[in-house]
């Protein structure tokens, strides 16, 4: 019996070692689990955050540009250190890069996801977004020069995806039946337009005057479409849920981008970039004379308030180039408070993302069929 106890330890001596290699296993799973959930829930309106911090990153650097005018506010500007600029740059361009590996991985390991998303009348909009924001990032870079050849092949790299999906969504607006553009248009939609008057704007800046005007053309005849098809929908309101409403104000970003495209293909902010300026602040002044129609959506923090800040900054930069032809105090001053709005706003929603981190993915799978076919994503 003693010689039979001796040898019990030594039988069972192997027991916690599988134990722990089974626990260890477990939680390597959750783990993946874990992982493939988060991309699971992921899509491209994420970047929403990379578009703003970009246009803002541009913003700043234009207001940082010196002025001949004896009226103009940009020296209230130039109180920020030089180096502030650099690490805006940075974090823009930092947000961009993970955002970009975070969605090449949920290709990767979900395909069927990012499918989904390529056929949803919402989610598809949103795949010209980081297009749009590493032309941005490129229109503000302060290492290249845009008369240099990789200047030129980083606009190639750029804009070639914008194309292709203005063939695709421009395509099925002419021939599909449900994608239609009466049956799928929404404010999102005003996408594809601002895609490719960035990439007008960038191409003007590089001297390519015929490339800026073949992009300008396609955005800006695709905008008067689509402003007339949403004008007679009332905006799309039957098929956006309550918490995407902020995309709204993409409404005044289009003709916002336009002004600043057409200003850079023409040389000088004239009659037409001011016309589309001015469109711009009427459309911004309806919308945000209706908070009712936000209300909803502010009730919980969620990524689709990134949305407030890039037509935001979009305005402001218009503002901006108006100041800078027009010289006056009040130009001025329109500048320097819209400027100051969307840096406000972008800050914020900085501070909201870091300290709500955990509300920032659905709980669900965003493109996921509904019962009333509505979006269930944020």
């Amino acid at each position: 019996m003693e010689a039979g106890e001796r040898h019990l330890p030594i039988t069972n001596s192997s027991i916690p070692t599988r134990t722990l290699t089974t626990c260890a296993n477990i939680v390597a799973i959750r783990k993946a689990l874990s992982w493939l959930s988060t991309l699971t829930r992921f899509h491209a309106g994420y970047f929403r955050i990379s578009l703003s911090l970009c246009g803002q990153a541009l913003l700043w650097k234009i207001l940082r540009e010196p002025s001949t005018d004896a009226h103009a506010l940009r020296p209230i500007i130039h109180i920020l250190p030089s180096a502030a600029f650099f690490v805006l740059w940075s974090l823009a361009l930092f947000s961009l890069v993970a955002l970009c590996l975070l969605y090449i991985m949920r290709c990767l390991f979900r395909m069927e996801n990012f499918k989904a998303e390529l056929s949803h009348h919402v989610g598809m909009n949103y795949l010209f977004a980081p297009w749009i924001s590493w032309l941005l990032l490129l229109d503000s870079t302060p290492f290249l020069h845009p008369k240099t050849t990789s200047y030129l092949v980083l606009w190639w790299v750029f804009s070639v995806p914008i194309v292709v999906l203005d063939v695709k969504i421009y395509g099925q607006w002419f021939t599909n039946g449900k994608k239609l553009l009466s049956m799928a248009a929404n404010p999102t939609s005003q996408m594809s337009v601002i895609g490719n008057l960035v990439g007008a704007r960038v191409a003007a800046r590089m001297g390519w005057r015929e490339s800026a005007m073949c992009m300008f053309s396609l955005g800006l005849v695709h905008y008067l479409v689509l402003f007339v098809t949403l004008y007679q929908r009332f905006v799309g309101n039957d098929s956006l849920p309550a918490l995407l409403r902020p995309v709204f104000f993409l409404f005044f970003a289009a003709p916002s981008m336009a002004s600043l495209a057409w200003d850079s293909i023409s040389g000088t902010f004239d009659i037409t970039s001011k016309m589309l300026f001015f469109l711009s602040l009427f459309l911004f002044a309806s919308l945000v004379s209706r908070p009712a129609l936000f209300r909803r959506s502010m009730r919980r923090f969620n990524v689709a308030w990134w949305a407030y800040s890039f037509p935001l900054t979009v305005l402001a930069l218009a503002a901006t180039e108006y100041a800078q032809e027009v010289k006056g105090i009040i130009s001025n001053a329109l500048m320097l408070v819209l400027s100051l709005l969307s840096a406000l706003v972008t800050l914020v929603l900085v501070a909201f993302t870091f300290l709500k981190t955990g509300d920032l993915l659905p709980h669900d799978e965003p493109f996921a069929p509904s019962p009333s076919g509505s979006v269930r994503t944020n």
